[in-house]
């Protein structure tokens, strides 16, 4: 096992990132500021990984809630936010009851938010069980719901009191939701870390084959990447801005398609490749450059060719952003490989990108 600390003051927290962590929940007893927990999953991650960690949690002495939801995207909604709600209430749950999000991102996101609002604040913890959730989501506080006009509009900064990342249960995960993951992986090498970027190329083959060793590196580095944006940034007021490579252009694909038709990592890969040929329309990026991102998401099984929605959709979709500023649409491009910034594009240049 090893650990990044995420070094927010008075909400410190750790990632424990190995395998086979949920053997032992003693990180997470140790926590709990009362041995009541409800454990927040969804119908798919139910089956794998909800009875094992509840009899752990029992073991220990720890009364468990399950709240099993409806799994995907489409469902990260108020509706199913008031399940949370209602389950809470309903068994009497107080302020010092730990809410544990087992799950992916969407479960993570929906978790985090309850555990925000409900009694104006509870502790909660992710365990993230997908490889998307255990490099990004889970890792830096931002919990939210969607809404039919634009994603993750409705949420709050809240940071949990641990992530525990367990490396076995990505074996679990259909390939497509695995490749998803990836993209947010690729992403970081893009940002500003061009030695792991160069690593991911020449190690794609054994992430794709689900290497323990290879994820660790992975998973790790990833973390601590976005980590220390976190550390510098918390509520995303400069840098950490930039951890949005690729989310404009694919938080409008997945709105324009409808929540679920394609994944959140499928759409961010596609944002991410716009951005990098926005960067050449720039003159930032080569052809090669562009050529070589392409190739390592298609590697990484990524779709690289955008849907068709139109260009008023696409400016009607990214103009919901929660990027945008002073009515400007904002956009992380490149002005070199790994070398990520925040700037805006006129319309003549998204015509250009986009028709």
């Amino acid at each position: 096992m090893t650990s990044v600390h995420l070094d927010l003051g008075h909400a410190s927290y750790d990632i424990l990132i190995g395998s086979n962590l949920l053997a032992d929940v003693s990180p997470i007893v140790r926590l709990l500021p009362l041995p009541k927990v409800a454990v927040v999953t969804n119908v798919t991650v139910a089956k794998l990984y909800l009875a094992p960690l509840q009899a752990a949690l029992e073991a220990q002495g720890v009364s468990v809630l399950p709240i099993c939801l409806p799994d995907g995207e489409a469902y990260k909604t108020w509706e199913t936010l008031n399940q949370i709600m209602d389950q809470l209430l309903a068994s009497r749950c107080e302020r010092k009851t730990t809410l544990i999000a087992l799950g992916g991102g969407v479960i993570g996101d929906m978790t985090g938010f309850a555990a925000a609002i409900y009694q104006r604040g509870v502790p909660f913890i992710q365990v993230p069980t997908t490889l998307l959730a255990q490099v990004d989501s889970s890792v830096g506080g931002k919990t939210a719901i969607n809404h039919p006009l634009g994603k993750n509009m409705i949420g709050a900064f809240y940071q949990p009191r641990l992530v525990l990342a367990d490396l076995a249960t990505l074996h679990s995960l259909p390939t497509r939701e695995y490749a998803a993951g990836l993209a947010e992986v690729i992403k970081y090498g893009l940002i500003d870390d061009p030695e792991f970027f160069v690593w991911l190329e020449q190690n794609m083959g054994r992430l794709m084959a689900r290497d323990t060793t290879a994820l660790a590196y992975a998973v790790e580095r990833s973390c601590r990447n976005k980590a220390r944006i976190v550390i510098a940034d918390e509520r995303e007021e400069g840098q950490r801005a930039l951890l949005n490579l690729g989310h404009t252009f694919g938080h409008a694909i997945e709105a324009g398609l409808g929540y679920g038709t394609w994944l959140h990592g499928e759409a961010v890969a596609v944002g991410m490749l716009l951005a990098a040929r926005a960067s050449h329309l720039l003159g930032q990026l080569s052809e090669a450059d562009v050529a070589r991102i392409s190739r390592l998401l298609q590697a990484a099984g990524l779709p690289v060719e955008a849907p068709t929605l139109g260009f008023e959709r696409w400016l009607d979709l990214m103009a919901q952003d929660k990027k945008v500023e002073a009515g400007r649409i904002r956009f992380v491009l490149l002005r070199a490989m790994s070398q990520a910034y925040v700037t805006h594009l006129d319309t003549a240049q998204l015509r250009q990108l986009l028709s």
